[in-house]
């Protein structure tokens, strides 16, 4: 265990519009990604929450505020705008939560304006190579070293010898690979940095692990949107994605192997195989800051990560403060079973009790 985000597609553009209908006119999320405010009235300001980051959990924050909206009348307008920005803007208390895939350095919670934060798992998620290969229609493998070195551009065709002794009874086609990695500051990015990392010295020594790495190849797409629909329209293309946008593109789902040596399908199921040892083994003091990546364990999905939201731990505003620390425990509660829905992993009944006792910690202002 170590310490340490365009176009919408069905689901998303069906999410986006029960929240815009609950929330009404939003900022644009280039001007969050720009550094700017969200332009939202002084009056809505007041009793709306507003949240920006992680593409990996817009699909999750985007159920959350239109159910919440629905039960407690109260509006979220959550940006999809990279977990990057999302860290940005909490730190410039731009916004009323940031959400992030990759935990905040300790230098990045220095800096941040309002003081102390809190990093809140909400879920679990899993990050999968997706490929377009047309005529190809029987599953894939890959292990954690092939795909490092189609990343550092080691490996430049489909019908490379390792990929053919992976895919033993699979007519790979004679063709480029094309590699498509994120544009953006993105904590999906630094989950699949930190599992290349995790697998392969060279790509460790040569590019590392962060939310924005000097990619040896391949074009950049934004968001985790982005990097599928590139994907989707590429012959011969390679990214990486979150489980839930790699369904929504109907692109084919390999088998990974783990640190067991065995080949397993991204699925929740996996995800909280990844994560069953880590949470029991979490020490009461802990910042929640941890990784699952490469867990142990024959059933666990080697590229799994938590995603958190951020929030200071003393909140000035006392009605937003109020309305915060609900939102997120409506998310700890209720909104587990949405996270399933949208292929995430819930998190570990043990650990959403620590969870809940930990938001009791946070102070809000008197009024």
């Amino acid at each position: 265990m170590h310490v340490f985000s365009r176009p919408r597609f069905t689901l998303l553009r069906r999410a986006t519009a029960r929240v815009s209908a609950a929330a009404g006119t939003v900022a644009l999320a280039a001007a969050l990604a720009s550094g700017g405010a969200l332009a939202v009235p002084a009056t809505a300001r007041a009793q709306d929450l507003t949240g920006a980051g992680s593409t990996f959990a817009y699909p999750l924050y985007s159920r959350w505020a239109a159910d919440y909206a629905a039960k407690a009348g109260v509006r979220v307008n959550y940006q999809s705008i990279g977990s990057g920005g999302g860290i940005r803007q909490l730190s410039e208390q731009t916004v009323d939560f940031g959400a992030t895939d990759a935990p905040m350095t300790p230098a990045e919670m220095a800096a941040a304006k309002g003081g102390p934060i809190l990093h809140v798992p909400v879920a679990m998620g899993a990050v999968l190579p997706v490929y377009n290969l047309p005529g190809v229609t029987q599953q894939l493998h890959f292990t954690g070293e092939v795909l490092a070195d189609i990343f550092l551009g080691k490996i430049t065709k489909w019908n490379d010898p390792q990929l053919v002794s992976l895919n033993r009874g699979v007519r790979l086609p004679d063709t480029d690979i094309l590699v498509i990695h994120r544009s953006d500051g993105s904590g999906t990015t630094y989950i699949w940095t930190d599992y290349l990392s995790t697998v392969s010295p060279a790509w460790k020594t040569t590019v590392g692990t962060g939310k924005d790495v000097k990619w040896p190849v391949g074009l950049g797409g934004k968001g985790n949107e982005g990097v599928a629909g590139q994907v989707k329209q590429t012959p011969g293309g390679i990214g990486y994605v979150e489980l839930a946008y790699a369904r929504q593109n109907k692109l084919p789902l390999p088998m990974i192997r783990n640190a067991a040596g065995q080949f397993v399908l991204p699925s929740p199921a996996g995800v909280t195989a990844a994560a069953a040892a880590v949470a029991k083994g979490l020490p009461a003091n802990t910042d929640y800051r941890i990784s699952i990546i490469n867990a142990p364990g024959r059933d666990a999905y080697p590229i799994s990560s938590m995603t958190w939201a951020l929030i200071y731990t003393n909140q000035k505003d006392p009605a937003k403060g109020k309305k915060l620390l609900d939102f997120l425990r409506y998310g700890l509660t209720d909104g587990q079973q949405s996270a399933a829905q949208l292929d995430y992993a819930p998190l570990p009944p043990n650990l959403l009790t620590q969870l809940r006792k930990r938001l009791g910690t946070v102070t809000v202002a008197a009024r």
